[in-house]
């Protein structure tokens, strides 16, 4: 009788033990938790933090455009005498432009300071800004003023307008030989549409014919740059 009652003593004491140690658990809210460990609390929920304002950039139907006189000029070449060709440019130009592509509808009006003229020999542009050619003198400005752009596939393909220089106007055709628009990062996301444009005139229509009976070339090729930043 006392062997069985310490036996049962010892098993007793034994179990104690063992429920002492042991790790309980229960259910709470369908999740299990240790006894005398602290419930976890659900984490506070945060505000996605608030991020920049993007500037919205107006569409580029029915609006008006400034040039940039950093990015639009004119640079002509002509033929001297059947040898080398003669270039430069006239830079700083300004002006407006009206482009909607939705309606395949655009004008531009642009000014161009003749007594910016730069072939990069001083001497050069002394004689062509004289009366002999550009006669910037009395004829400071000449300009260029569309009538009609012309549109395919949503680009501008030719703009057909009027060149007033030396006092005489003359219609011109520019051919695009490419146009785009983009957001400038440079100018706050403001949109910016413009291109590359070439065509060929003679000169002697605006009364320019100094040498052309001694062989200078009469017909002149110019290239135009524009860009234009919307308002």
């Amino acid at each position: 009788m006392n062997s069985k009652l310490l036996a049962t003593t010892a098993i007793a004491a034994l179990l104690a033990t063992q429920f002492a140690n042991a790790e309980l658990v229960i259910s709470q809210n369908g999740e299990t938790q240790k006894i005398g460990e602290t419930v976890a609390q659900p984490a506070a929920v945060t505000k996605a933090p608030k991020t920049a304002k993007v500037e919205k950039v107006k569409p580029s139907n029915s609006t008006s455009y400034k040039l940039d006189p950093n990015h639009t000029n004119v640079r002509f070449a002509i033929d001297h005498f059947g040898t080398s060709t003669n270039t430069g440019g006239f830079y700083g130009l300004t002006g407006d432009m009206e482009y909607n592509p939705a309606k395949r509808r655009g004008s531009i009006n642009v000014d161009i300071p003749v007594n910016s003229l730069n072939t990069g020999s001083e001497a050069f542009d002394k004689h062509l800004k004289s009366g002999d050619f550009f006669d910037a003198e009395k004829y400071p400005t000449a300009n260029f003023k569309s009538t009609k752009f012309h549109f395919k596939n949503g680009k501008v393909t030719k703009v057909d307008g009027n060149l007033t220089l030396l006092g005489k106007t003359n219609p011109v055709s520019l051919k695009a030989t490419k146009f785009n628009c983009y957001n400038s990062p440079m100018l706050k996301n403001a949109q910016v549409c413009g291109g590359d444009f070439e065509t060929t005139i003679d000169r002697t229509k605006w009364g320019m014919d100094t040498y052309v009976k001694m062989g200078f070339a009469k017909d002149v090729k110019l290239n135009i740059q524009v860009e234009a930043v919307q308002q």
